[in-house]
């Protein structure tokens, strides 16, 4: 199964160009034509790779990146940029890219580096099974099996799982939620949590036989 790449790049041809390339390829991709709505699709999304633009209209891209790696972000970066002095490549990996690709590029290049990087990255990370009752998640390959059903989680969906089975026993409140799975409290509110919360119910147990979680009135939630 091929990865999902997230590209950046403020010129739509070239977002065009390379989503193209990259499904050719059987990659699946999300394009944007700034780093606006970023956030929220890492936050929802799972993603192997991003490629990104430095020149962007509204923050520039490696600044970006290095506000992202503040936050914890540890999904493999290509830099692809005008910016090709010494100087501005060696500013790229110090703020955080894991390659480096001047424009113009040839496509046929950037491939070969995209497997590169993610051969690498996954290389680095090891299997680890986090289990509760009949629920497996698999945090190397972000999968969660419900004995033997393999479920389709969003990554937000799967990291509030997963904070959940990580303090069973404890009723986890909203707003750590929101610090803990979402990354920044202040801009949600303790609704979002409820939708979230409830959209995870209706995959992890349609039937509402099993009763993972349990809501806490007034203060969060539990798994029991």
């Amino acid at each position: 199964m091929k990865a999902q790449i997230l590209i950046v790049e403020d010129d739509a041809d070239l977002i065009e160009l390379l989503e193209y390339r990259l499904q050719k390829e059987g990659y699946e991709t999300l394009g944007f034509l700034s780093t606006k709505n970023v956030k929220r699709a890492l936050a929802e999304e799972h993603v192997d790779l991003i490629l990104m633009d430095r020149s962007l209209p509204d923050i520039e891209g490696s600044e970006f990146i290095a506000m992202m790696r503040e936050k914890g972000l540890d999904t493999p970066v290509i830099f692809l940029s005008a910016k090709d002095s010494k100087y501005q490549v060696e500013e790229g990996f110090i703020r955080g890219a894991d390659d480096y690709m001047t424009k113009p590029f040839e496509m046929s290049e950037l491939l070969l580096r995209i497997e590169a990087v993610l051969r690498r990255t996954k290389k680095s990370i090891h299997s680890n099974l986090v289990t509760y009752r009949d629920i497996q998640l698999d945090l190397s390959s972000r999968t969660i099996h419900i004995g033997a059903q393999e479920i389709e989680l969003t990554k937000l969906e799967f990291d509030l799982l997963h904070t959940l089975i990580a303090h069973q026993g404890s009723v986890l409140k909203r707003d750590f939620l929101l610090k803990n799975v979402w990354g920044r409290g202040g801009s949600f509110q303790g609704r979002t949590v409820n939708v979230a919360i409830n959209r995870l119910k209706e995959k992890i147990d349609p039937d509402k036989s099993k009763n993972y979680i349990k809501t806490i009135r007034g203060i969060g939630y539990t798994l029991f």
